[in-house]
């Protein structure tokens, strides 16, 4: 008997460590990795002997423009480096390139440059050895930016605007550098905003968007609204409510999270405000993106006067816009005004920057590493820079490609036709730059992108509350905020913990990709161990 039960003990053990390693393994993917990256030795020379392969994940818009520019960057870079070959893979959303890398980590395959954002790599950051931190590469004298080793003409670190690099440090280290910067703009139908009686101010207000908006609603004995002749017509729409939410607390100096990483979104300015865009929403004069549709649709169509949406989008705004995306038919033809976003206080006005940036991945050879970061420096080369912005209302990142003569060339043209210099579209870009020391970011912690998320969620849900003819009253919040708290994990964000350290997080639910992955990895972890256990025993059996 003793024989027997000390047998069936060590298969029990061994089972036991067995189920134990898969738990192990299952935690340290689904918390999405670990600590922040190791710092990165850079090699003293390049070996330009050794053939390398650098996987580059991009995103575009199907716009074939940009695909080009791509293109045309991979294959110049080559040129340069016959040793590197650059592969890329191209996504139409951010969300999914995310998604990806968080698949990618649990795998150990990630790319090697990626463009997303730095709420995403704070994320990202959370696994060993996964985002390589930047600063001994910008500052190398030989490979860092601008060095002398360069094939190309790289900007130095002072000819980034500084703003935008700001953008890519997180904690004390950076571990991004930007590739292109948009913020947001309101595109006016000015014809309509006069003949309603008012002149469009050069900084737009809330008051004065929402006097405008609910003037609108004006309706004849047909049931048409009397501004436009048509049966519909939403007069402010709004493309990212999560940026409008950031916005609006933002410029009032009310909580939305600390520097650390707390929680502070639900307060009463944020109550305040969801009870005056409720109050918009049920009239019918405020909707956004998620619940009506694409603000230029709207607005080309002359059924919205103010549309906000990024800078980046302006080849999509006002009727000669070059990406119109409705037909012809369906057109109405208006004078287009760029504006800042409304404000609070217009003299000192607060708009957000975004726009992507670019990130390097760690790899197990130290010159596949330092092949990537050549070519995530070529990027920001003035051939790029001003290339890329020239697609779509972008600035570029480094002062070396703004003041430079081809790009003053390009912007003096505005107007010149309705393609590369169309009005709109560099109206756009000229915004920007006018307002760069105006504009802020949001604290960038590990789970900075679920808060975001949040920020957003509170305006949509107000909005279609208000159409099914719900109360927004203090009860209505109460279990809003509630709702929102516990759907995104805000509840479960610390102040004080930014994952540098070793903190953890609830990030949110997992992508589906990750949790399929994570869900198979445990099935072949319980087959595993179910096998041993099988095993062992027929092999005691046959012991006797």
């Amino acid at each position: 008997m003793m024989r027997k039960e000390s047998r069936l003990t060590g298969i029990a053990a061994k089972t036991a460590g067995l189920l134990l390693a898969a738990v192990l393994a299952l935690s340290a993917a689904g918390c999405h990795g670990r600590k922040a990256g190791a710092g990165f030795a850079v090699p003293d020379a390049f070996d330009t002997d050794k053939k390398l392969t650098v996987t580059f994940w991009a995103k575009n818009d199907t716009n074939k423009t940009q695909t080009k520019i791509y293109e045309k960057a991979i294959a110049d870079f080559e040129a340069l480096y016959p040793n590197v070959t650059v592969s890329m893979r191209l996504y139409t959303d951010y969300g999914k390139i995310y998604n990806d890398v968080i698949t990618n980590i649990a795998t150990g395959t990630t790319p090697d440059v990626c463009i997303t954002y730095p709420d995403h790599i704070a994320t990202y950051m959370t696994g060993t050895d996964v985002v390589v931190p930047l600063d001994e590469l910008m500052d190398h004298a030989v490979y860092g930016l601008g060095g002398s080793g360069l094939m190309f003409d790289s900007p130095a670190r002072d000819e980034i605007v500084p703003e935008f690099l700001e953008e890519g440090r997180l904690g004390e280290h950076w571990y991004a550098l930007p590739y292109m910067r948009s913020t947001e703009a309101c595109y006016v139908n000015k014809d309509f905003v006069e003949a309603l009686g008012y002149e469009v101010p050069d900084v737009l207000t809330w008051d004065f968007v929402w006097e405008v908006s609910e003037a609108a609603m004006k309706k004849d004995k047909k049931g048409l609204f009397k501004l436009n002749g048509q049966k519909v017509l939403i007069p402010f729409i709004y493309k990212s409510t999560d940026n409008m939410m950031i916005s609006m607390l933002k410029q009032l100096g009310a909580g939305y999270s600390s520097d650390e990483g707390e929680v502070l979104i639900f307060n009463d300015e944020t109550k305040d405000l969801l009870a005056e865009i409720a109050g918009h929403a049920k009239s019918g004069a405020f909707s956004t993106f998620k619940i009506s549709g694409y603000p230029a649709n709207f607005l080309n169509a002359g059924q919205c006067i103010f549309a906000v949406d990024s800078t980046a989008g302006a080849t999509w705004m006002g009727s000669e816009a070059p990406l119109v995306d409705i037909s012809e038919d369906k057109l109405v033809k208006f004078e287009t005004a760029v504006r800042p976003i409304p404000q609070f206080d217009p003299e000192n006005p607060e708009m957000i920057s975004q726009g992507p940036s670019l990130c390097l991945f760690h790899k197990n050879d130290p010159q596949q590493v330092l092949a990537s970061w050549l070519f995530m420096q070529y990027l920001l080369t003035n051939d790029v820079q001003i290339a890329y912005s020239g697609t779509e209302g972008y600035v570029p990142v480094t002062k070396k490609a703004q003041e430079s003569e081809t790009y003053q060339d390009y912007l003096s043209r505005a107007g010149e036709d309705n393609r590369e210099h169309y009005q709109v579209k560099i109206d756009a870009a000229e915004l920007l730059m006018a307002y760069t020391d105006r504009t802020f970011t949001t604290p960038v912690f590990n789970g900075s992108a679920s808060l975001r998320d949040a920020a957003g969620y509170l305006i949509e849900d107000v909005t279609k509350s208000v159409r099914r003819r719900q109360k927004a009253n203090d009860a209505y919040f109460k279990e809003l905020f509630k709702k929102v708290n516990s759907l995104y994990h805000l509840d479960q964000l610390g102040a004080g913990d930014t994952g540098e350290e070793g903190g953890k997080r609830d990030l949110g639910p997992l992508p589906a990709e990750s949790k399929a992955l994570l869900t198979g990895l445990a099935v072949i972890w319980v087959l595993l161990a179910a096998g041993f256990v099988s095993g062992e025993v027929k092999k005691r059996r046959g012991d006797g």
